[in-house]
């Protein structure tokens, strides 16, 4: 006897060419009685050999991760076209059987949403709206590292420009200690006294530097 779906109205018969799948009724006698119940057939026993076909399930009950197509654990008939008469009960669909007990008014959820929206932007501000105001914020952030590197650049500039000066100065006076306008110790004690509280431990190391080639 050829296999054949369950489901009334159903005329689907088992074709190895035809891309339709057949599924027994489930062992869980819960998974078994709900299954029934949305069949919708008078005094319904279905047994070993009872099947219903993949016509009747939505997609989302597949796991088609193998080479054969299987239905989840939680799977359930929802798709069926009823007579006039059974129509007046319409059957939950998958993801309606799973909330049937968590009832949430419109208003509510919507505004459980614009909240959760709303955290979400609050707790991701890197994110944004529209590609257009990430450009934007991009392009500001490239004038901003444009306007530090100038800032950089002048003042590696002026370090420059006072390590020379501060080069010329130390040549200066040795050169006056040499020639004994000054005091032989101006370079090596009054200076360095006098600068002790001033952040210029590299102009020192230059000074040293220079007093060694001199």
């Amino acid at each position: 006897m050829p296999t054949s779906c369950a489901a009334a109205g159903c005329a689907a018969v088992y074709n190895k060419s035809v891309n339709v799948s057949f599924h027994r009724f489930p062992l869980d006698p819960k998974r078994r009685k709900e299954w029934i119940r949305l069949v919708k057939r008078n005094n319904f026993v279905p047994g070993k050999h009872t099947f219903l076909c993949s016509k009747h399930f939505e997609s989302s009950c597949f796991d088609l991760t193998g080479q054969t197509r299987r239905l989840r654990m939680d799977a359930v008939p929802t798709i069926f076209d009823f007579p006039a008469h059974l129509k007046l009960r319409t059957p939950m669909s998958r993801n309606l059987l799973k909330k049937k007990d968590a009832y949430i008014p419109e208003g509510v959820s919507n505004f459980k949403t614009n909240i959760s929206c709303r955290q979400v932007l609050l707790e991701h501000s890197y994110a944004f709206r529209s590609p257009m105001e990430a450009k934007k914020r991009i392009i500001k952030l490239e004038k901003e590292i444009a306007s530090l590197r100038r800032r950089m650049k002048n003042c590696i500039q002026k370090e420059r420009r006072a390590t020379q000066r501060w080069i010329e100065m130390t040549c200066l006076i040795k050169n006056l200690e040499t020639n004994n306008i000054l005091p032989g110790v101006t370079l090596d004690h009054i200076l360095p006294s006098a600068l002790r509280n001033l952040p210029l431990e590299d102009f020192k190391n230059i000074l040293q530097e220079q007093q060694d080639h001199l």
